[in-house]
């Protein structure tokens, strides 16, 4: 079986492909070649520069997020909006963002892993592989360069760009490498859903090429009759867009939880035979309007910190109505475990008296349930916060700890709550107007979480 991952575009977001491929590895499924789009430059770099995945976590977590933006020389400015090649350059991008995240042009060039980098030649309108022992920064950039923010790369004749509006995964040059299985990490929006406004628009329009690509190539092989499964890890709903990236709204951290909480619910239920290859491989669900906030807890278990970080999802009901699940992603840090563990099946259960997050942790190549619970005052305040309380950790039976909401964590996560599923100025302030009516403190103790898949739980 000569297995491809086709890693497709999504703009900065993509720092949730790190999270897929550290399930995946997890699940034990390796590749004989590996392709990128757009965004998925990064991951497909950062891979075959030789990074695992908990070190690629880690360099997202540390990437600053403002380097993807630089600007022109000030004299492109003054020529006026109708002149200006775009709204940045790629410099950012070239010297900053793909060093920190340890892309090494080198590494990629001698990598075992045969690799390839989409890339848009503007004179020909075709989308050309640049294979991983031709690659270089410069175009690693130009494959990410979206008409109108960053220009594109010129080169004698040639003229690079984003191939994002050609095709935003290259499943025919999986196919033309002789994959067998293609697997397919999709992070472009699905939905019914169109929007007003210049952005959601432009956005709108990169849907439209990207998924209309992606179904003309599957039919392609279908029509050409040329066999192969095809297996989809996609999100249940659509990522944030760069916008929430950029101005904090989420983090990397939570970009990477999420891709692995995906991963592992998309590889529950995946079965040896794939998909089917259709229109339906890539739809999500239309997002619940909710609220998303972040928690970080500290203590100490055998003798080493052991710090639970949780970004809790948590749906808005309309009035009159039940509360739908609320969910959770996050990780542990503890040294004894091997750093970084992330979690999955993340959900919330709620009692009269506490809260608990429950999620699921692999350990060893083995499942252990992650419980934190904490009792709630008699006298509650208007937040979660307003009283600060010990934590009660457990995971499995062999560790046991309490864990601290400290001030500062308690203040951290109050001004991180941030409404989800919104469109708009509008539709964020009826989103937290209806946040205030309902209290947070309600609404997460009135919720019941998804339940958790337990076919990813025996893998």
């Amino acid at each position: 079986m000569r297995r491809s991952l086709v890693l497709a575009g999504g703009g900065m977001r993509v720092a949730w492909q790190t999270g897929v491929v550290r399930a995946l590895r997890e699940h034990g499924v390796h590749f004989d070649h590996v392709d990128g789009t757009s965004g998925g430059i990064m991951t497909a770099g950062m891979l075959l520069s030789g990074q695992d995945p908990a070190e690629m976590g880690r360099r997202w977590s540390g990437l600053r997020v403002r380097d993807f933006s630089s600007l022109l020389p000030l004299t492109d400015y003054l020529k006026g909006p109708w002149a200006l090649p775009a709204l940045g350059d790629a410099e950012g991008v070239v010297r900053k963002v793909l060093p920190a995240l340890g892309i090494d042009v080198e590494t990629i060039r001698s990598s075992p892993v045969a690799g390839t980098f989409n890339v848009a030649d503007f004179a020909t309108k075709t989308c050309v592989a640049v294979p991983h022992t031709d690659i270089d920064l410069e175009l690693m950039a130009a494959g990410m360069s979206l008409p109108l923010f960053i220009p594109p790369l010129r080169r004698g004749p040639r003229v690079w760009t984003d191939a994002v509006w050609i095709k935003d995964a290259n499943v025919g040059e999986a196919l033309r490498r002789g994959a067998d299985e293609v697997w397919l990490v999709w992070c472009i929006g699905n939905t019914p859903y169109w929007g007003d406004g210049s952005l959601e628009q432009y956005v709108h329009m990169i849907e439209m090429s990207a998924h209309g690509a992606l179904f003309a190539e599957l039919e392609a092989a279908r029509t050409a009759d040329r066999p192969f499964v095809l297996q989809v890890i996609k999100p249940r709903y659509p990522l944030p867009l760069d916008t929430e990236f950029l101005a904090g709204r989420i983090s990397a951290d939570t970009l990477v939880a999420m891709g692995y909480r995906d991963a592992w619910d998309c590889l529950g239920s995946a079965s040896a035979s794939g998909v089917p290859k259709d229109s339906a491989c890539t739809t999500m669900r239309d997002p619940p309007r909710g609220v998303r906030f972040r928690e970080r807890m500290r203590g100490e278990a055998g003798g080493a910190e052991l710090v639970l970080d949780v970004t809790v999802e948590l749906p808005l009901p309309a009035a009159g109505t039940a509360s739908p699940g609320a969910r959770l992603v996050g990780h542990v840090d503890h040294a004894p475990w091997g750093g970084r563990v992330l979690l999955a099946d993340g959900r919330i259960e709620a009692d009269g008296t506490g809260v608990a997050y429950v999620a699921r942790a692999r350990l060893d190549g083995t499942w252990r349930e992650v419980r934190a619970r904490r009792e709630l005052a008699d006298d509650p305040g208007p937040d979660l916060w307003s009283d600060v309380r010990r934590v009660a950790f457990r995971a499995g039976d062999d560790c046991s700890a309490e864990l601290e909401l400290g001030l500062r964590d308690a203040a951290r996560a109050l001004a991180s709550v941030e409404p989800y599923g919104v469109h708009g100025f509008r539709d964020r302030a009826e989103a937290l107007t209806e946040l205030a009516r309902v209290g947070l403190r309600r609404a997460v103790t009135r919720t019941g979480g998804d339940s958790p898949r337990t076919s990813s739980g025996t893998s």
